[in-house]
């Protein structure tokens, strides 16, 4: 039997290799010279100590400008973009849109055989491009005739619909936490599976909890535990929300409730709410657990329980994400669709309706009400 996630080792327990420790680390390097390149005192202007500390603090602003996810893409992008050039005879500096035109093609119908990438990963690695230049004092124009005739061409002939999860629903997320036990670690998982669903939130945003605001330098937000429900705020990719979950007619399926539960019995009143625990699952560690856990998580209840057990495992493990808990609810709410997108902390309509898997697309006749 091939390994799957329910077997592989907790995210507290997981080895981490050297080699990719050595690309992470090599990673932040190259995000680290970019800020120390790109903030610095004009060539004018005599250092202090006083001047010193500023430029200390705005590269730490500069850094919190996009999430070290980002960072890290960005700088394995400049990576990969330096390494072709230098394998092309040339040099990634200074910019050059004519190279980075080539570069577009070559993602999109590689020369050396090597598997062609998807629209939407050739148009995120011109967006790492984009700001690695700008770091270095460079402004790429996307609008230039050498990028956007061949990225329009590209789009045009390659183009695919997004690829998207499967929603996990209503009697999905109540098979996938009847397989969790009553430990420590069982009561941790129920209520990141419960808070993500019925909160509709992103991996990262359940993770970055914490019990009280401001209790951690890395928090995304924080908890408030009422009578009738938990308030969270959340610094999310949109801004900060508020985001009600109420309490649930059973106290077995309540996120409210699990979420209580798990802060009593692992005795937690301050700092990350969701952490890991000891190997044998009795006592919660102080570490804030990695957003890694909780696509695990769904991938291993969604094995060990029955949800589209007619596919082969490896079929199963690929249906569902992350992204999946986010968009459960939305598909499976019998509510107004504004309701649903403020939830979201979704800017436009559209955006919601890619997350909303089976509504009813036609519960408004426009034709009728047109007159037809």
């Amino acid at each position: 039997m091939s390994k799957t996630p329910e077997n592989q080792p907790s995210d507290a327990e997981k080895p981490s290799s050297v080699p990719s420790d050595t690309i992470n680390d090599a990673q932040v390097d190259e995000r680290d010279r970019s800020n120390r390149d790109a903030i610095a005192l004009p060539f004018h202007v005599a250092g202090s100590g006083t001047l010193d500390r500023l430029i200390d603090t705005a590269r730490d602003y500069a850094k919190a400008t996009t999430a070290e996810d980002t960072d890290k893409a960005y700088a394995a992008d400049w990576k990969h973009f330096a390494r072709w050039c230098r394998l092309k005879g040339t040099d990634p500096l200074p910019l050059s849109t004519e190279m980075i035109g080539l570069y577009l093609t070559d993602l999109a119908a590689p020369t050396n055989g090597s598997p062609a990438l998807s629209v939407s990963t050739i148009d995120r690695r011109l967006s790492g491009l984009a700001w690695n230049y700008a770091q270095r004092g460079f402004t790429l124009d996307r609008k230039d005739r050498h990028i956007a005739t061949v990225l329009a061409g590209i789009k045009r002939k390659h183009a695919r619909p997004p690829v998207q999860k499967e929603a996990i629903l209503p009697e999905d997320i109540l098979a996938m936490i009847g397989t969790l036990g009553f430990d420590l670690r069982g009561l941790r998982d129920r209520a990141i599976l419960l808070i993500g669903y019925a909160g509709w939130l992103r991996r990262s945003e359940i993770v970055s909890l914490d019990v009280g605001k401001d209790d951690t330098p890395d928090s995304g937000g924080w908890i408030e535990i009422l009578e009738e429900s938990a308030v969270l705020t959340l610094n999310a990719k949109t801004g900060w929300r508020e985001v009600e979950i109420s309490r649930g007619s059973s106290e077995q399926t309540c996120p409210v409730h699990a979420l209580e539960q798990w802060l009593h019995f692992a005795k937690i009143d301050f700092g990350p709410v969701f952490t890991r625990t000891s190997r044998d699952g009795k006592k919660a560690l102080d570490t804030r657990l990695s957003d890694k856990h909780v696509a695990r998580l769904i991938k291993s209840t969604v094995l060990k329980s029955d949800i589209r057990a007619e596919l082969p495992e490896k079929e199963r493990i690929a249906l569902f994400s992350g992204h999946s808990l986010r968009a459960g609810l939305a598909s499976s709410a019998e509510v107004d669709e504004r309701y649903v997108q403020k939830q979201l902390g979704h800017s436009s309509a559209e955006m919601t309706r890619r997350y909303q898997r089976r509504r009813d697309r036609f519960r408004v006749n426009l034709t009728k009400a047109a007159g037809l």
